[in-house]
């Protein structure tokens, strides 16, 4: 492109007059923080959980969903090229990528029990027909349950506010957590692990407070009504001494006792949170190694297959049920999700598996070397199934046939030499 071509098309977002004429419009409300992002509830924030469903949404989020067409044998066959797709792996909709719409989605179902996952833009109206393709989608947690249709309050990214819809369900992906009982229950692990940890923040704000808690003992009996109302005179004399001193001293008579009972008190309360904590990890099928990234594969593996399968398995049974019709599934079409298997093992894990699936013939080098982040090879064989380790055929070297030795090869020549002797002429030599 010549200079001035590219000066005339230029475009820079500080000058001109893009500025004074978005300033004119009208740009909807404002807010000082995302309006879509999740708010736990339950006060979970502030104690474990949020790291437990943080790391289960990033690990579910890692998983590829794709909107794929099967075979005859229901083996996958290649994507297709459609706006699910689209919102699957590449945007969701103008806030969120498609690995930020899942987690986001997972996030909001292992704190709420439930979620909905919308569509906003269609092709065409899903009230009226089935064959609609989606273009963008969001999470929204749903309000009400009707008989045939849900009330969902959802982000409207055009008034940049959360709004109330009521929605057909077979419109609507409605995604359970699959370990409710677990977590959601009223009186479930996770319920009570949180009650407990709300309980020992109270108590720590408690000790943590500017109350002295202290117990004034007096040299004179409280029976009568003038000595009570002296005592609370010194009550107040010994507050007012502490709140205007600066470094918070008092004074007392030689005949005053002063006692102090915000001591710390053991309890068991930290055992038992220790004891809800790892029943919780067992029951999701996790342990402190994942969080702190010093698990083994053995462990990963079985985190994966108890946490991170079934919610995989969930989202996409429902996006199949809800997002494609009976008609697209006589047509083969699927929602499924692939997982990375090499992102769980070490350099010597991923080289051994590369080549049992090379040499077995279920990848190609180059499948191999996109797994691992590197380029294709440019070698026409890297392409094609075949095991490195046996030659094809047409291309085996000639067999060598190995020599006779020279006394066998001369015996060989005298006999080939020698004409062969009848039984007339043995009896004429014999005479």
């Amino acid at each position: 492109m010549r200079l001035g071509a590219r000066l005339k098309h230029a475009w820079n977002a500080f000058t001109g007059r893009n500025q004074e004429i978005i300033q004119r419009q009208d740009l909807g409300a404002a807010n000082f923080s995302r309006p879509d992002r999740i708010r736990y509830h339950f006060g979970s924030e502030r104690t474990i959980l949020a790291s437990v469903f943080t790391r289960i949404a990033i690990d579910v989020a890692e998983v590829e969903m794709r909107h794929v067409r099967l075979d005859e044998d229901n083996r996958y066959i290649g994507d297709i090229d459609s706006g699910l797709n689209y919102c699957m792996t590449v945007e969701a909709n103008i806030d969120q990528t498609s690995r930020a719409f899942i987690q986001d989605l997972v996030m909001s179902m292992l704190d709420e029990g439930v979620v909905a996952a919308v569509p906003v833009d269609t092709t065409e109206n899903p009230r009226l027909t089935g064959s609609f393709d989606i273009k963008t989608m969001r999470t929204a947690k749903v309000v009400e349950w009707y008989p045939q249709h849900v009330k969902v309050n959802i982000y409207n990214d055009h008034t940049g506010r959360k709004e109330d819809l009521i929605l057909p369900k077979a419109q609507v992906a409605i995604v359970e957590n699959p370990l409710y009982p677990v977590m959601n229950e009223p009186i479930s692990t996770l319920k009570r692990l949180i009650y407990k940890l709300n309980l020992m923040d109270s108590l720590d704000e408690k000790n943590a407070s500017s109350k002295l808690d202290l117990i004034i003992q007096l040299p004179f009996d409280l029976r009568t009504d003038m000595k009570r109302a002296e005592a609370e005179k010194r009550r107040r004399d010994i507050e007012t001494q502490l709140t205007d001193n600066k470094y918070g001293i008092a004074y007392a008579s030689s005949t005053e006792k002063i006692t102090q009972l915000n001591r710390t008190i053991e309890n068991k309360l930290m055992d038992e949170i220790n004891y809800l904590t790892s029943m919780l990890y067992s029951q999701l099928g996790m342990t402190k190694e994942v969080f702190e990234g010093t698990a083994d594969e053995r462990t990963m593996l079985n985190y994966r297959n108890r946490t991170i399968k079934p919610i995989v398995s969930a989202i996409s049974a429902e996006f199949n049920r809800k997002f494609l019709t009976k008609t697209a599934r006589s047509q083969r079409q699927r929602v499924m999700y692939f997982s990375n298997l090499f992102s769980l093992g070490t350099i010597d894990t991923i080289s051994g598996a590369g080549s049992q699936l090379v040499a077995s013939e279920i990848l190609t080098r180059n499948e191999v070397r996109q797994l691992i982040g590197f380029k294709p090879a440019e070698e026409q064989l890297a392409d094609q199934l075949m095991n490195p380790n046996i030659n094809p055929q047409g291309n085996m070297p000639p067999e060598e046939t190995e020599p006779y030795p020279e006394e066998e090869m001369e015996e060989e020549e005298l006999m080939e030499d020698e004409a062969p002797v009848s039984l007339a002429d043995i009896k004429i030599r014999d005479i």
